[in-house]
This record gives C-alpha cells, structure tokens and sequence, in this order.
C-alpha cells in the first residue's frame, strides 16, 4: 500500500511544489498548527515502489510538438551509443510517467521521459542518467543527472550526486553526467533492460530511506489528506 506524506514535516518550499502556491497557502494553517502540537498531518500518497510497465511501439506524443522532440532527444541519444532496451509506463511518477529505455556504456540507466496527459506538471520531454557507484567513501551512493525543470519534492536522498540540468540536450546531459561519474570512480554495471529497471527501482527504494528517517511517510490508511 502506498504511503501517505506527513504535511508537517514538509519544508515550506516542498509543500509549494507539491500542492501549488493557492493550495499549500490554505493548509498551511493545519500544517502550523500540526507542528505546534507535534503531531502528524497526512497529506498526497506516496508510492513507495516503482513499477514499469512495458508498451508496444508507436508514434509517441500528445502534440505534432511533444512528438518532434522526442524524435530530436532519440536521434542524440542513438548517437552518443545509447542502446534502447524497451518504452514503458510507471504511472507512480506523477510528473512524466512515460520512458524510453536506454543503457548506455557500462554504467549508465538512461530514461527519455514525457507525459501525453494534458495539463502535465512538466510537459517537455525530457532526459534522466543514473549511475551506482562502486566505491560509496564519499558518503554518496549514486550520481543522477535530470533535465526536469519541476524541483523534485520530496527532496531527494543526500546520499545522491544530484546534477540538475533543466532544458539540456540529451547530448549536453550525457556529456555532464559522464564527467560527474569520474569524478567518483567506477559506476556498476548496468546490463540490459533488467539492470535498467533494477536501477530505477533501487533509486527509489534510497529515496524512500530517506524520506522515513525525515518522518515524511504514514502508512496510507492514515487517512485521505
């Protein structure tokens, strides 16, 4: 069952992006007043999971657009050596919920992501590279490249090399994100559409550490919020 998030343990700038500026302004007296009494405000569910569900190929695109840019990130995907290893729907990630798979290298789990919903959060396309590294000293357990423009809320794991890149090229992100790699080392393997998947479940699952040490998570039947 999914989780539910505890309002009161959001900070200010994650309550904005998850429910708005209008919404996070009308609870934020419950919120104030939850804190002040040291308690729990159940808030959005939260999957704790991710689940990849395969498609079959077509034309992908909401609009002529939408369409036209996708078909420009591919081409510098393809060229950089990127190898697609399937499209799939995740329908837990709220901003783009659909992917392109792709392995690149040794150690790269490359997403091509969008949403065809209308009204999306974030509805340019967009590239994400992760990589596991193998040496942890440094306190940090991967390196993720994104070229989302919405700020990611919850905030994601301190134990992740976060590399925001809004608006970049596939071509510039990859070039960003491999320097960052070395940076560190040596990342894990990454063979095929399994270890793709394992990846990005693997990522989730750190994040989702990260947010029960903060106390951001309820059980779901904590009520609807």
């Amino acid at each position: 069952m999914p989780a539910r998030l505890n309002l009161a343990a959001l900070t200010a700038d994650e309550l904005q992006t998850l429910l708005g500026a209008g919404g996070a302004q009308a609870r934020w007296p419950e919120v104030s007043q939850a804190r002040l009494e040291g308690r729990a405000l159940p808030g959005p569910a939260l999957p704790t999971t991710l689940s990849f569900g395969p498609l079959e190929e077509r034309v992908w695109g909401a609009t002529p657009e939408q369409s036209r840019l996708l078909a420009a990130f591919e081409a510098q995907l393809h060229a950089a050596g990127a190898e697609p290893v399937g499209v799939f729907y995740s329908p837990e990630r709220r901003v783009s919920p659909h992917g392109r798979a792709f392995v690149l290298g040794p150690d790269a789990a490359v997403t091509l992501r969008w949403s065809e919903v209308a009204g999306a959060p974030q509805p340019v396309p967009f590239v994400e590279a992760l990589t596991w590294l193998r040496d942890r000293a440094s306190g940090l357990a991967c390196v993720l490249s994104t070229g989302v423009t919405v700020v990611p809320a919850p905030a994601l794991s301190e134990e992740i090399d976060l590399r925001p890149l809004p608006g970049a090229s596939a071509t510039e992100l990859l070039t960003a994100h491999r320097a960052a790699v070395l940076r560190h080392g040596r990342g894990n393997r990454v063979v095929g559409v399994e270890g793709w998947i394992r990846a990005w479940q693997e990522l989730r699952s750190l994040n989702v550490a990260a947010w029960t040490r903060r106390g951001l998570l309820l059980p779901g039947e904590e009520g609807e919020g």
